[in-house]
């Protein structure tokens, strides 16, 4: 199944008292590989962004002046996400603005569950680590992501970012090269060749013992469960799910 890790930037905090919003990003990966399409926006409100909003994301009323509208990217929006799994954190507040937009624009639009599923990373981080802050600052902090580009938020980066505290949650971490930004496509795999000398010495082989064995499995079962069916390893060795 395609995954969209998505986020978006908003005029406030509540819908239902006509907040909008502003900024959508969605990044798309397939097998936990980055395919090379986004999706990206900046729209026009017709409305002010509240001053606690802009400390957050730095996105003013004048700069969405001359942007588009929702109605305007809606089609397009529904057509990169349909049939896709959207990964978002805090889903329920991203969630509630989307389906908020789409009424707007009528009953015939439905809701954003009409098109895709959507998981909630932050429900899956506090699964895996409860207790603690699961933010996505204090994730990238958790998990080694580099989030030093993120002074402010945005809809695309915070996407992209989360891309990666997923892949790390679900099974170890994919590098998908986002200091280069700037450049679309996938990411290509970093290959090398290197001499190895044929006196080097053989390489000692432990064998994990029954219980060591056991214990491995029940934490790649806890795994796919955690991650709906995405953990790698089984994939890749051809273990049986339960």
């Amino acid at each position: 199944m395609r995954q969209i890790i998505l986020d978006t930037e908003t005029t406030g905090l509540e819908p239902e008292n006509g907040h909008r919003i502003i900024e959508i990003g969605g990044y798309e990966i397939e097998q936990r590989r980055p395919t090379g399409r986004r999706f990206h926006e900046y729209l026009n409100p017709d409305r002010s962004v509240d001053p606690e909003a802009v400390e957050v994301h730095g996105i003013t009323d004048q700069y969405l002046m001359d942007k588009p509208r929702f109605a305007d990217i809606a089609a397009r929006f529904i057509d990169f996400v349909t049939d896709a799994e959207l990964i978002i954190h805090n889903a329920p507040f991203d969630v509630g603005f989307l389906d908020s937009e789409f009424s707007r624009l009528g009953a015939q639009w439905g809701q954003l569950a009409d098109y895709c599923r959507v998981t909630d990373s932050l429900a899956l981080a506090r699964r895996r680590h409860p207790g603690q802050r699961n933010s996505l600052d204090a994730l990238c902090r958790r998990y080694a992501i580099d989030n030093s580009g993120r002074s402010l938020h945005g809809a695309l980066l915070d996407a992209e970012i989360l891309a990666e505290v997923y892949l790390a949650m679900t099974g170890g971490q994919v590098t998908l090269h986002l200091g280069a930004r700037d450049n679309e496509g996938p990411a290509q795999p970093v290959a090398g060749d290197q001499a190895v000398s044929a006196d080097r010495p053989r390489l000692l082989v432990i064998e994990p013992t029954a219980e060591e064995a056991a214990a491995h499995a029940a934490w790649l079962e806890q795994l796919d469960r955690d991650s709906d069916g995405a953990c790698v390893w089984r994939s890749l060795t051809g273990e049986a799910r339960a």
